[in-house]
């Protein structure tokens, strides 16, 4: 089975270009860059490093959140399994990528999501690890909620996570190794990341709230489980 690759992007002028050229190197199919309404450097690195590198090259004219970033390019993906990146990693290695789909092919999960080693949270204390942007799904499992992913904006993961948990579906953590992951106070001003984190978290809840029909289902789905 074949393999898309997809990176929404927005304003990572220093990662952008060593992520995709990273994962070029590798065995996928299919690579898909979303520039979302970028305001750097970003757009003009991307075109020349296209020139060289076969990729598809999203541009959408103004930010419009990673939700519809990720959606734009689960549209125009090719193939059934998508693996998603952050723009902003480092240190990517062919056995990251591998682990995030090989369990799809494998049909051992439905999703999986991937943790990067290198954050400032222990994985088994980390209250984010399912917000990764590091994961693998099937585009027939996610295309019925296409249309509330393109406007979940910062929420997306969240969105993700609820109706996969509402569904039913199998999910499986996998630890990226050496894979590293700047956290918002690594890329800006520690003013600045608190005010980044606390609209990210309002956008998270907003979604949560206003798809309380997945959350309801999921409850349901736990305690079924646990009987």
């Amino acid at each position: 089975m074949k393999v898309t690759a997809i990176i929404p992007v927005y304003n990572e002028e220093n990662t952008i270009k060593n992520v995709v050229l990273t994962i070029s190197k590798y065995s996928f199919d299919e690579i898909i860059v979303v520039n979302d309404g970028s305001t750097d450097k970003t757009d003009s690195i991307l075109k020349e490093i296209k020139k060289s590198n076969d990729f598809k090259y999203i541009v959408l004219p103004k930010n419009k959140g990673k939700g519809y970033a990720m959606a734009s390019g689960i549209k125009s993906a090719k193939n059934e399994i998508i693996v998603f990146f952050d723009a902003d990693l480092s240190n990517i290695h062919e056995n990251h990528l591998a682990d995030l789909f090989t369990p799809l092919l494998n049909n051992e999960a439905d999703m999986v999501l991937g943790q990067p080693t290198d954050t400032m949270i222990d994985f088994d204390v980390n209250p984010f690890k399912s917000f990764t942007g590091q994961r693998a799904i099937k585009k027939s499992d996610i295309k019925p909620i296409i249309d509330k992913i393109e406007s979940a904006r910062f929420g997306v993961e969240i969105l993700i996570n609820l109706f996969y948990s509402s569904e039913g579906k199998t999910v499986k953590y996998v630890m990226l190794k050496g894979l590293k992951h700047p956290t918002k106070f690594d890329k800006t001003s520690s003013p600045q990341a608190v005010k980044e984190f606390i609209f990210e978290g309002k956008e998270i809840a907003f979604t949560a709230i206003k798809n309380y029909d997945l959350v309801i289902k999921s409850i349901n789905n736990k305690i079924k489980e646990a009987i």
